[in-house]
């Protein structure tokens, strides 16, 4: 007979206090009895913890603002952003955005620049991170515990790989290591998309979902999905690529090496074939023609057909394979008229199986906007870096 090993209580305690924080973090500010009711701890266990956080200067306890209910108010247990800061690092093809967020999600300071030409090489974005990183950190007296990297492409996660990202024509780079042996922090390296799911499910459109699905429209399509509360990253840490889905056999070829894929229906370059504009448009003349667009709903319906049947048969296939309550549209996609995306989602219920069996996925643009998955890379460093605050 075997025993079942035993916690020791330091060990609790320990679980205990990182669980609390997590809840903080997610959550922010709770009372001591909204605590313990979600943890499920009595209220001396929840008293010692927030003693001890509040004595290291991690959590404060304040009074809530006055309300309409009499009695005396119980105290807030508020984190402390600069308690914990990590470093949040989002990687575009055609811009990069850093920032230092605080413990509870706040962001304390940021930094970006666009990439052209050879800034785009592994080398220099790898050397302006670093040292913009450095400035940042030096204007605001912090120093991050853990940092996160959001990449476009396929990554492995154990150590932050970028087997490939195409778009920024980066093959075989060893991102984790390089910027873990400058910064001596642990380094979390993840695909864009499934960073963009974490940051919904934790922040956006999808908190409270158990299962959703973030599609990431933008020169490429990717996409992250949340299954049963947690990230799903397979084998190695590759999933996602939604956008190499053939739904066109025989179509444009893609740079994997197919044709017909979907993100050569739904990208940026499809998208501006259907706005009648040149592939190369820059960003912001394409977000200005289809805000435009929106407010013509039968200009939109009629020009955007073709991109929406593309749209609505990859979601289809998706949602079939996947079954999630929820999917989040992304980058580019959140631009589509409002009446575009109402259209979409009906088609969606209506052909897709799965989703009838299920009481209809709904399908909502991103909450988060630009900063989706720069919040998502913070999201993961925190991961680490929680149990240690």
């Amino acid at each position: 007979m075997t025993s079942t090993p035993v916690a020791r209580p330091d060990e609790v305690r320990r679980h205990n206090r990182t669980t609390l924080l997590r809840l903080l973090h997610v959550s922010g500010p709770s009372t001591r009895a909204t605590l313990a009711a979600e943890l499920g701890l009595n209220r001396s266990t929840i008293k010692t913890l927030v003693d001890g956080l509040a004595e290291a200067g991690v959590v404060e306890e304040r009074v809530p603002r006055p309300g309409r209910g009499a009695g005396r108010p119980s105290l807030l247990v508020l984190p402390q952003p600069h308690a914990a800061v990590v470093l949040a690092v989002d990687l575009q093809v055609e811009h990069v955005a850093i920032a230092l967020v605080g413990l509870g999600g706040q962001i304390l300071g940021r930094n970006s620049w666009n990439l052209r030409g050879r800034m785009r090489a592994a080398d220099e974005v790898i050397t302006h991170v670093l040292e913009s990183t450095a400035m940042l950190a030096g204007d605001l007296g912090v120093e991050p515990v853990a940092a996160g990297v959001s990449v476009p492409g396929v990554v492995r996660r154990a150590d932050g790989y970028v087997h490939e990202a195409p778009n920024l024509r980066w093959t075989d780079v060893a991102l984790g290591e390089r910027l873990g042996g400058v910064l001596r922090i642990p380094i979390l390296v993840g695909n864009d998309a499934e960073l963009g799911a974490v940051a919904e499910h934790l922040r956006g459109a999808a908190r409270g979902s158990s299962d959703a699905v973030y599609i990431s429209a933008d020169v490429g399509v990717g996409g992250g999905v949340i299954a049963e509360g947690s990230s799903l990253r397979g084998g190695a840490g590759y999933v996602g690529e939604v956008g190499h889905m053939v739904v066109r056999p025989g179509g444009r070829a893609c740079y994997c090496g197919s044709s017909g894929c979907w993100e050569t229906e739904v990208g940026e370059a499809a998208l501006c074939r259907a706005l009648g504009l040149p592939e190369d448009t820059p960003r912001g003349a394409i977000v200005v023609e289809l805000r435009a667009l929106g407010r013509d709903p039968s200009a939109a319906a009629s020009r955007l057909a073709e991109f929406v049947e593309w749209l609505t048969l990859g979601l289809v296939n998706v949602v079939n394979l996947l079954g999630p309550q929820l999917v989040v549209l992304g980058d580019l996609l959140t631009v589509l008229p409002e009446e575009i995306v109402r259209s979409v989602a009906a088609d969606v219920r209506r052909r897709s199986l799965v989703s009838r069996a299920v009481g209809g996925t709904r399908i909502v643009s991103s909450a988060l906007g630009a900063d989706v998955k720069l919040l998502g890379a913070a999201e993961v460093a925190f991961e680490s870096a929680l149990d240690r605050v």
